[in-house]
């Protein structure tokens, strides 16, 4: 990273984290297990998304789903934004609820939304959902968090869903997903789906946007996230996340989340 500062958080409640960042660093091609809502403090970024490529400018309020493959680039020098990362749990149950009973589905429907109302909700949340809110307002801050999801989805039309995954990449990126830690190969892999090597790579890459081996790295440093959320040592969660060692773990974690594992940590 070339310069800019993240911190990070205490969340008031469960199941969220809170981030504000201002860099000017290009984030890669990666996925998060959470589902994120931002803002747009200064700058500009272009960013790919479930809808293309698309820009977002000051003001502007972003959404990411779970498991969506994206990435981040300056328009300029740097840009600055606030960030909600959200437990998939969380926001499913509170669609359920605005949906009184009639489904729809757990998936945010536009990754930037440029209107003056959702913005200024997002301003009113964001401090009432770090650990300095107190008891007293916890009311306050779920009528806010549900107001905000719910004028979040009435923007735009749901995405049209990508490319629907194959019963036999499903196989595959299953059991990637019951272990990220277990080193896998190409022709274990592909034979899992009966296809050949390339044939697999192929259908792997149109069917979730990264290679095998990048979403196997995207579910190892998820993995580790979550290790380190609940205490574990950086160097435990290398290990037990599958990597080969703690500074690659740190690599890959700074690259995803603009942070060291380490002051994840400090602030878990």
């Amino acid at each position: 990273m070339r310069s800019g500062k993240f911190r990070i958080f205490r969340s008031a409640v469960p199941g969220v984290e809170a981030v504000f960042a201002e860099t000017d660093h290009s984030f890669p091609k990666h996925t998060h297990d959470q589902f994120g809502i931002g803002l747009i403090q200064s700058g500009a970024q272009s960013s790919l998304s479930g809808r293309g490529i698309v820009t977002a400018k000051a003001g502007d309020v972003i959404s990411v789903n779970p498991n969506e493959v994206h990435d981040g680039m300056p328009i300029g020098d740097s840009r600055s934004w606030s960030m909600l990362y959200f437990d998939p749990r969380l926001i499913a149950d509170l669609l359920a609820d605005i949906a009184e009973g009639g489904g729809g589905g757990a998936e945010f429907p536009s990754p930037v939304i440029r209107n003056n109302q959702v913005a200024k909700s997002f301003r009113s949340l964001f401090p009432l959902l770090l650990d300095t809110c107190e008891q007293s307002c916890a009311l306050l801050c779920q009528e806010r968090l549900l107001t905000l999801i719910a004028a979040i989805m009435r923007e735009g039309t749901r995405p049209p869903r990508g490319v629907k995954v194959p019963a036999v990449i499903r196989r595959a990126r299953e059991l990637i997903d019951d272990d990220p830690s277990v080193p896998l190969t190409l022709a274990e892999l592909a034979s899992v789906c009966g296809l050949s090597q390339f044939q697999f790579l192929r259908a792997f890459h149109k069917a979730t946007g990264l290679t095998p081996h990048a979403y196997l790295l995207q579910r190892r440093i998820q993995k580790a996230r979550r290790l380190i959320a609940k205490g574990t040592p950086l160097a435990e969660a290398a290990a037990g996340s599958g990597f080969a060692d703690q500074s690659h773990m740190t690599r890959l974690f700074v690259r995803n989340y603009g942070v060291s594992p380490g002051s994840y940590a400090a602030s878990c």
